[in-house]
This record gives C-alpha cells, sequence and structure tokens, in this order.
C-alpha cells in the first residue's frame, strides 16, 4: 500500500469536505476566456463520458466489473474524474487551481483507491488477477473475459446523472463569468 492505512482512512472522509473546497476554489478563481473553454469543455466531457460508461458497467459489490473501460482500466470512473477535472482547470484558465485538482486527486483520491482495490480483493476472489493484467489508469492490456452492455439502468442506479448535472453547473458558471460579469 502507496499511503498508511490511517491516511488512507483519513483521506477517505476527506473526499465530500475536499469536493467543497474545489467547488468554491472553481468558483473564485475561473478566468475563463472563450479559447480555453473551447480547449477545457471537450475535455471535460470525454471525462464524464467515461465515467458514464463505466457507470453503465458497474454493479457494485455484487459483480466484478471487467467489461466496458473496467476491460482496459481498474479505475475508469476516477480517471474520467481526472480527465474531466482537467479540462475544467483548461476551461477555467487558472494554472492554480490545476494545482489545487491535482493535489487533491494525489492526497485524497489515491488513498481512496488503494482502500477500494483492498475492499475489492476481499470480497472477489479474481481481483488479485484482474489487477494484475490491468493497469489502475493506463490502458495498457485488455480482460481477455470482458463480456457485458452498457446498462442505463446501472447508470441511474450509479446516479451518474449527478455528474452531468455538476458538470452543466460547471459550464453554466464558467459561461456567466465569460460572458455576462462585467
Amino acid at each position: 500500500m502507496m499511503f498508511p492505512k490511517p491516511y488512507a482512512d483519513f483521506a477517505q472522509r476527506l473526499r465530500v469536505p475536499a469536493g467543497f473546497v474545489l467547488l468554491i476554489a472553481f468558483a473564485w478563481l475561473s478566468q475563463p476566456s472563450k479559447l480555453s473553454m473551447a480547449a477545457g469543455l471537450p475535455i471535460s466531457l470525454l471525462g464524464l463520458l467515461l465515467r458514464a460508461w463505466a457507470a453503465g458497467h458497474l454493479a457494485k459489490n455484487q459483480d466484478l466489473a471487467t467489461s466496458g473501460p473496467f476491460a482496459y482500466v481498474r479505475n475508469p470512473l476516477y480517471l474520467g474524474t481526472l480527465v474531466t477535472a482537467a479540462g475544467l482547470a483548461i476551461a477555467a484558465r487558472e494554472f492554480w487551481l490545476a494545482l489545487l485538482f491535482a493535489a487533491v486527486f494525489i492526497g485524497v483520491y489515491l488513498p481512496a483507491i488503494e482502500l477500494e482495490e483492498q475492499h475489492l480483493r476481499r470480497i472477489f476472489p479474481g481481483y488479485s488477477a484482474y489487477a494484475t493484467r490491468i493497469h489502475r489508469f493506463l490502458p495498457l492490456a485488455k480482460w481477455p473475459s470482458a463480456q457485458g452492455d452498457f446498462s442505463w439502468p446501472l447508470y441511474l442506479r450509479n446516479e451518474e446523472y449527478k455528474a452531468l448535472a455538476g458538470f452543466l453547473v460547471a459550464i453554466a458558471w464558467l459561461s456567466w463569468k465569460l460572458f455576462w460579469k462585467e
């Protein structure tokens, strides 16, 4: 384990408060331009689509997800979050915001990922073999027995529409700052 367990447990509890800090920083620091929006929003949209695709293949704590994007990376939801945040930082045109996003991902999300992977090892006997072959974030290999179709009921059960709602609010905020503020 890369992070000591007491720290990982603490970081797991920081996920929601860190989200609020990021939201406030995003609202305060963002200084979008037309060019930054044109560059960043498509990147964010790709991250959001990755999250949606993953959510439609994830039956939490019921089956080991190895289809869809899980056939290529172990943590497509977190990877999608990282890509979405990177795109929003580009759209916001603020270097300090990008650094804050990166710090939260490293200090809060990576320990949470480690805890989740420990949990998956306990409940799914095949997880160790899967984790040995499939990288956390880089699509370096494909899981050979990846079977399963995207499921709208899983997407809805995983409440991924909340990420879409957050993305739309972020676009609205950036648009307001760009076009209507002062």
